[in-house]
C-alpha cells in the first residue's frame, strides 16, 4: 500500500533521472574544497566561474552525483544574498532530467511556481532551470539537462 498519494501515479513529462547534485553555499570555496579533501579524501572534478550565475563553483563527485560548492562573485548575486540571509549551508537540490523543456511545460501546466520558464546555461555547459522553493517544502530545486 502506498501512503500519502491522492491516487494512482500518472505519467507526466517530468522524469527525474538522477540526483545531479546537492549545492552548498560557502563564503570561501578554497576552504570548503580543502575541508572536504582533508576529511573525505575527495577532489573536485570540475571547478569554474559561471558569470551568468554570479558564482564560482566546484563539483565533487559522490557516486553518480555531486556535491557542489558555490561561492558568490559578489554580495549582490543570488548566492551572495542567500549567504547574507541564511549563512553557509544547503542552497538547492538538483535533479537530472532528459528533456528540460518538457519538464518545464509540465510543471507550469500543473501550477508549479517556476523561477525560470525557459532554460539557461549553467556550470558544465548544462541547460538548467530553477523551481521556486514554495513548490518543494521550502527547498530550491534545480533541473539539469546535460549535453549528450
Amino acid at each position: 500500500m502506498v501512503r500519502g498519494g491522492t491516487g494512482p501515479a500518472k505519467m507526466c513529462d517530468v522524469k527525474l533521472l538522477n540526483l545531479d547534485h546537492v549545492a552548498i553555499a560557502v563564503r570561501d570555496l578554497d576552504q570548503a574544497v580543502d575541508s572536504y579533501r582533508q576529511r573525505y579524501g575527495v577532489e573536485p572534478l570540475y571547478r569554474e566561474v559561471v558569470e551568468s550565475q554570479g558564482v564560482e563553483e566546484a563539483m565533487i563527485p559522490v557516486g553518480g552525483s555531486f556535491i557542489q560548492f558555490l561561492e558568490p562573485l559578489g554580495d549582490d548575486t543570488p548566492v551572495g544574498k542567500f549567504l547574507a540571509r541564511h549563512g553557509e549551508g544547503l542552497h538547492h537540490v538538483a535533479y537530472a532530467v532528459a528533456d528540460i523543456e518538457a519538464a518545464l511545460t509540465h510543471l507550469k501546466s500543473v501550477g508549479a511556481r517556476l523561477i525560470d520558464e525557459t532554460p539557461r546555461i549553467g556550470g558544465r555547459g548544462a541547460r538548467i532551470a530553477f523551481v521556486h522553493p514554495a513548490d518543494a517544502a521550502g527547498t530550491l530545486v534545480e533541473l539539469v539537462e546535460l549535453e549528450t
